[in-house]
C-alpha cells in the first residue's frame, strides 16, 4: 500500500523556503481571494482554503516554521507514526539542538505577521473549529484631538472613524464606524485607550480585532503639552516682573490660581506648579512660562511715565 505524502507548505502557497514575511503574507492573500467558502465558484474551495489556512498558521508563526523546517530537514525524525514513541522523543531532542544551535539574530523581529499591533488580513491568534482555521481581525488604531480641559474632567466623546479592511474578496476597503466613548480624566498626551472587538472583523467566526485609539491635545497660542506635563504661557507687565507682584492665572481645567512672581522675573522664565499638570499616575506639572508685554504709550501722562522709567535707568543698555 503506498502512504499519501503530506502536500509541503510551501508548494500549498507557492513560495520557496526562502520566501520573506511579506511574501508569504501575499501569498496567503492571494490564495484566500480564490478559495475563501464566501466567494469561491472551485468545487474544492472549502478543503483548499482550510489547506491553505493550516500551512499558513505555520509559516507565519517563527517557531512553528523553524519546526516545520526542521522536519523536512529531517524526514527520518517524522512524528507521524505514533507508536514509535522512542523516535518521537529522540525527535524532540534533536530539534531542540538544532534550534540552540541556530543564531537567534535569525529569527529576531520575526514577529507573528498578523498579531499584537497593526496585524493584518488573518489575524493574529487563530483557533480551530470543525475543521477551519478562525483568525481574529485586525487591530485597528485611530487618533484623535480633544481639548485640553477632558485631559482635567473627562468626557464622553462621539466622534466617526474611517477604518481599513478587507472584504470577502480580500480587497482592501474603508469601514466608517460612529463610536461614542467615554474618556476618562487624567489620560497623558499620546496615550491609547483600547476598545475590544471594535477592529476589523475576524475571520471563519474568529473574535474581533480591538480599536486603539491615541489620544492628543493640540498646542495653541496659550498651552501645550508633553505627556502628563502642561505648559502655560503668561503675558505679566513690566512692573508685576520688577516687583514679584501675585497675579491670577487661568488654568486650562477652568479654576484658576493666585501666583506671586518672582521680583525682576524675565521674560521666558518658567515657573513650575506641582501636580496641577494633568492628572494622572502621577499627576503633571503645570509650567508657567512667563511673557513681559510692554504697555503702548497713547497719552502725554503715559510718555511721561516712560520718560521717568528711563532717566531712572540711564545706566541700563539692552544691547
Amino acid at each position: 500500500m503506498t502512504t499519501k505524502v503530506p502536500k509541503n507548505y510551501y508548494e500549498i502557497l507557492g513560495v520557496t523556503r526562502e520566501a520573506s514575511a511579506e511574501q508569504i503574507k501575499k501569498a496567503y492573500r492571494k490564495l484566500a481571494r480564490k478559495y475563501h467558502p464566501d466567494v469561491s465558484k472551485e468545487d474544492d474551495a472549502e478543503a483548499r482554503m482550510q489547506e491553505v489556512n493550516i500551512a499558513y498558521d505555520t509559516l507565519s508563526d517563527a517557531e512553528k516554521k523553524q519546526e516545520y523546517d526542521f522536519q523536512l530537514d529531517h524526514p527520518n525524525f517524522s512524528h507521524s507514526n505514533a507508536n514509535q514513541t522512542q523516535g518521537s522523543d529522540f525527535t524532540d531532542s534533536a530539534f531542540h539542538h538544532y534550534r540552540s544551535s541556530q543564531q537567534q539574530s535569525d529569527f529576531s523581529g520575526f514577529e507573528d505577521l498578523f498579531g499584537r499591533f497593526g496585524s493584518g488580513f488573518g489575524g493574529g491568534r487563530n483557533h480551530q473549529h470543525d475543521g477551519a482555521m478562525r483568525y481574529k481581525g485586525e487591530d485597528q488604531h485611530a487618533r484623535i484631538d480633544l481639548e485640553l480641559q477632558v485631559a482635567y474632567d473627562g468626557s464622553t466623546q462621539k466622534f466617526s472613524l474611517q477604518i481599513p479592511t478587507y472584504n470577502a474578496y480580500g480587497e482592501a476597503e474603508v469601514q466608517r464606524k460612529t463610536l461614542e466613548v467615554k474618556i476618562p480624566a487624567g489620560l497623558k498626551d499620546g496615550q491609547q485607550i483600547r476598545l475590544n472587538g471594535q477592529g476589523q472583523q475576524g475571520i471563519n467566526g474568529g473574535e474581533n480585532g480591538d480599536l486603539y485609539i491615541e489620544v492628543h491635545y493640540p498646542a495653541t497660542h496659550s498651552y501645550h503639552v508633553d505627556g502628563a506635563h502642561v505648559y502655560c504661557h503668561v503675558d505679566i507687565s513690566p512692573w508685576e516682573a520688577a516687583l514679584g507682584q501675585n497675579i491670577r492665572v487661568n488654568l486650562p481645567n477652568g479654576r484658576h490660581v493666585d501666583v506671586s512672581l518672582p521680583k525682576n522675573a524675565k521674560t521666558g522664565q518658567q515657573l513650575r506648579l506641582k501636580d496641577q499638570g494633568i492628572p494622572s499616575q502621577p499627576a503633571g506639572h503645570l509650567y508657567l512660562i512667563l511673557n513681559i508685554v510692554l504697555p503702548v504709550a497713547q497719552t502725554d501722562q503715559q510718555l511721561r511715565a516712560y520718560q521717568d522709567f528711563a532717566e531712572a535707568f540711564h545706566q541700563f543698555n539692552p544691547r
